[in-house]
């Protein structure tokens, strides 16, 4: 089939987004090519509301044949949060000869160069955005997400994220010129001489392994990272949250071969139920790339055993808030509350740990005691979410019965602040929803300690009574350094506390947020400008994004010739 998208039409359309995203990751502003509101799409070929829910709607009940080679049956089974079973098919692969057959493209698209790679790219995530809110409908159904955030997390920001790692490679890449000429005097004698040609040439092939709660703002960086930079990728998308990586993997199949390459560059490796295929592909000769967001017990494993790949991983941590005083108490409850409701604290950002000295802290509202800081934020929280419909809007579905489990178990591990309770969401009456459960621990006691040093993933926090404002400082030093942070807050008016704070995520790479009280929140981060983990503590050992998240995904080939 002859090419559809020339290489001069794709650089004409996407060089100068990719130039604005080359120049954003370096001043580190706000700036985005996907628009976050609904309204903004329905124009230039994007679908609308109505038309995206249709979209989405046309699916269900539907087998997703994408066309690969290998395929020897077909998997599904997915339920979303929300009550619904999807009853959509995907193709099952034999790797045999399917992971051939991927790397079949490779020397194409290795020899297209990095500026090709990075249009092509680009060229993905437009079709993607222009179907957000497909992409949208099929978020919420995975990963218990409500609409509006799985609209711009699992949208535009997962695009963003996308193409800050198409930046970031095109950059690592063009940082070695294509050509050189080398001469070396030699006093009286001729020179010596040389022709020089560096090319990068890909790792081999990319392996993606989604989670459940965000499979394409988690899933874009590693898949666009490894793409650009030559490898071919196969997406091993989390059994639960399967739909949004096929779709995404069936319009990059369907732009590569529009713009001449081979379209099993990008592949979808869903698994038969129990089968642990993650386990199977990471150990293959053929993958080199691994990126895996999910449980510390897989991302160690992964660590220790695939030995023959470059392994990214985003695991556990234990987040940590230190309230040590503030000037806007108000404003701090409001925030911390916001930030411990949203999607049920199903992020790996959200704040866990609420470091609180047992004396109490000062505010512009006068001193308040621990249990009044606790009883506060309790009362925050359900003003946040007493009524229903703003509940559900913010909280979506808890994703799977194991965060249900770990939610009603928090519940005896001390004296509860702020019990949980269950929201009916009257659109889907299958919806597990509930608010937060916050549990007051004295940090001095052995048995708090087991609590508050384990990550509880959900909508759990502990507000955990500490001896003084340097006691919460080393038990944060302890924390990250021992269980990982992927977020560390702050509040304090003290330049002594604050200064404090700030040198223990330097010493240990966690990235801090200080004295949050308006519409910015600990566990959210904007691409271009934040980095997401820091890859220097033991909750990632990868950034997203930075030079060294793309720079080892592929290498430098040096070939002289005498000139």
């Amino acid at each position: 089939m002859a090419a559809e998208l020339t290489a001069h039409e794709l650089i004409a359309k996407h060089r100068p987004t990719l130039d604005q995203a080359l120049e954003t990751i370096r001043t580190r502003a706000y700036w985005s090519p996907h628009p976050e509101h609904p309204k903004a799409y329905g124009e230039n070929g994007s679908l609308d509301a109505a038309a995206g829910k249709a979209a989405f709607d046309a699916l269900l009940g539907t087998r997703i044949d994408l066309g690969q080679p290998g395929t020897d049956g077909w998997v599904g089974g997915e339920v979303s949060p929300y009550g619904i079973e999807l009853g959509v098919e995907y193709p099952h692969a034999d790797l045999d000869v399917l992971l051939p057959a991927m790397r079949a493209g490779q020397k194409a698209w290795r020899d297209a160069g990095a500026e090709i790679r990075a249009v092509v790219c680009l060229e993905i995530l437009k079709r993607i955005s222009d179907r957000t809110h497909e992409f949208a409908h099929a978020v919420m159904h995975t990963s218990g997400q409500a609409f509006m955030m799985a609209f711009q997390a699992g949208g535009p920001h997962a695009q963003d994220r996308g193409l800050e790692a198409v930046a970031y490679a095109y950059v690592e890449q063009v940082r070695t010129p294509d050509s050189a000429e080398w001469t070396k005097p030699q006093g009286k004698r001729d020179p010596l001489a040389l022709t020089k040609r560096f090319t990068p040439v890909p790792r081999g092939i990319g392996l993606v392994i989604g989670c459940n709660t965000f499979p394409t703002w988690n899933g874009y960086p590693g898949l666009f990272a490894s793409l650009a930079t030559g490898n071919a990728v196969v997406v091993k998308p989390h059994p639960r949250a399967v739909l949004p990586l096929a779709l995404t993997v069936r319009i990059a199949r369907q732009v590569l071969t529009e713009a001449g390459f081979d379209a099993n560059l990008v592949a979808l490796a869903a698994e038969r139920p129990g089968e642990g295929i993650a386990k199977t592909l990471a150990t293959r000769p053929e993958i080199r790339i691994i990126d895996y967001t999910g449980s510390t017990a897989f991302g160690d494993w992964l660590e220790a055993n695939a030995r023959q790949a470059q392994v990214y991983t985003e695991k556990a941590g234990v987040n940590t808030v230190v309230v040590h005083s503030t000037d806007d108490y108000k404003g701090m409850l409001s925030n911390l509350a916001f930030s411990l409701s949203l999607y049920s604290g199903q992020m790996c950002t959200t704040p866990q740990n609420l470091l609180i000295p047992r004396d109490g802290i000062d505010t512009d509202q006068g001193a308040k005691t621990f249990d009044e800081v606790a009883a506060d934020l309790a009362r925050a929280v359900d003003g946040l979410l007493g009524d229903d419909a703003r509940a559900n809007a913010l909280l979506g579905a808890i994703v799977n019965p194991d965060v249900k489990a770990r939610l009603e178990a928090a519940a005896g591990l001390g004296e509860v602040a702020l019990a949980s309770r269950e929201v009916t969401n009257p659109e889907f009456p299958k919806a597990v929803v509930r608010t937060p459960v916050i549990v007051k621990l004295d940090g001095s006691k052995p048995d708090a300690e087991a609590a508050y040093m384990s990550e509880c993933f959900g909508p759990v926090s502990f507000a955990v009574a500490v001896d003084s404002a340097a006691d919460a400082v080393e038990l944060l030093r302890r924390t990250v350094r021992e269980k990982g942070a992927m977020t560390v807050g702050a509040y304090t008016t003290d330049p002594e506390v604050e200064q404090a704070v700030e040198e223990v995520c330097l010493e240990e790479a966690a990235q801090l947020s200080l004295n949050l009280t308006g519409g910015v929140y600990v566990n959210q981060t904007a691409a271009f400008s934040d980095f997401h983990g820091s890859g220097g503590n033991p909750a990632a050992n990868a950034a997203l994004c930075d030079g060294a998240f793309v720079a080892n995904r592929f290498r430098v080939v040096e070939v002289r010739r005498e000139a």
